[in-house]
């Protein structure tokens, strides 16, 4: 694999560093932060690029808050400036390297590979009754909290050689434990932190139907054996090389029985129904007189599966 050189002077060019601005902002101009950053916008650009020529650069402290839905985690957030414009600066530089990196089976954070694509993706393959009888599914404990620096650190050498570029990489990574969920860069450093995995586990086992979002895996195969043979090599593997650790609900499961629970969806040989836990809330929030707006929030998710009686159920009640 050509490993990358000369990005940081790509990264830190003012012309970079103003797109990263313009980018950052994209609906957020009336918060407390742009308004600060917009009395001395330019003067703030020059400002971080000195402070990355210099190497002075450090990762402001986070404010970190607990978000409850759809599940209980820490939230780490940055102020916009220096940090958030930094983040867009990496990343416009190199997202395109690690998307062409990224195998074409993983999801999340990816430009035109957002839950819906995954869905349909999952659909698609299930079409093919015979070769898809058997399900296993597993997910990571933990994943963003546990992940090693030191191997995402070696994991980035293996792509990148420029030393400066490497320097602000391990100062942003070393800002926090694991990856700090909410941070721009984070979702894409766990992608890549796992995609050397998704190469792996594709060309050793020759598996045709894998599906990753994020840390949520998914595999399809007619021989059962087979994918509790598959999930006992996954195991290994993470523990031995990324230092994780498969949480304990990981299933080998008929799918005409159980159908597959992937990226907000059920998903079945003959149909697609809508996860029971976003009915619930969906059904919750219609209780609470809402607003047109939150109702086509959630019917959104309803028009991209089978779900005419549910809508029907939901909505019989509701007064507009």
């Amino acid at each position: 694999m050509k490993r990358l050189n000369n990005l940081f002077e790509k990264i830190i060019s003012i012309e970079n560093l103003t797109l990263a601005d313009l980018k950052a902002q994209k609906g957020k101009r009336e918060t407390y932060g742009v308004i600060q950053h917009n009395k001395n916008s330019e003067n703030n650009i020059l400002k971080l690029h000195d402070m990355l020529i210099s190497k002075t650069y450090k990762t402001s402290q986070y404010d970190v808050f607990k978000v409850f839905e759809p599940k209980e985690r820490d939230v780490y957030r940055l102020p916009y400036f220096p940090d958030r414009i930094c983040h867009h600066a990496v990343m416009n530089v190199l997202e395109p390297i690690f998307v062409a990196v990224f195998t074409a089976d993983s999801y999340s954070c990816i430009k035109g590979r957002g839950i819906h694509k995954a869905s349909f993706a999952l659909r698609k393959a299930l079409e093919n009754v015979d070769q898809t009888t058997y399900c296993l599914k597993l997910d990571i404990k933990k994943f963003y909290p546990n992940i090693d620096h030191i191997i995402l650190k070696s994991l980035l050498r293996k792509k990148f050689k420029d030393p400066d570029l490497l320097w602000l990489l391990d100062e942003i990574i070393d800002s926090a434990p694991g990856l700090p969920i909410g941070n721009y860069l984070s979702q894409y450093l766990a992608n890549f932190y796992l995609t050397y995995f998704d190469h792996w586990i594709k060309e050793q086992f020759r598996i045709k139907y894998y599906f990753r979002y994020a840390d949520d895996i998914v595999i399809l195969h007619s021989d059962k054996a087979y994918l509790w043979q598959v999930f006992n090599a996954i195991n290994i593997y993470f523990q031995m090389f990324l230092k994780l650790e498969v949480k304990g609900n990981y299933q080998v499961f008929p799918v005409k029985k159980r159908g597959i629970d992937f990226v907000g969806y059920v998903h079945f040989h003959s149909h697609v129904l809508l996860r029971k836990s976003i009915k619930q809330r969906f059904a919750r929030m219609l209780k609470r007189k809402p607003r047109k707006a939150s109702i086509a929030s959630y019917s959104g998710w309803t028009k991209h599966c089978d779900s005419k009686n549910l809508m029907k159920k939901l909505l019989t009640d509701v007064q507009f």
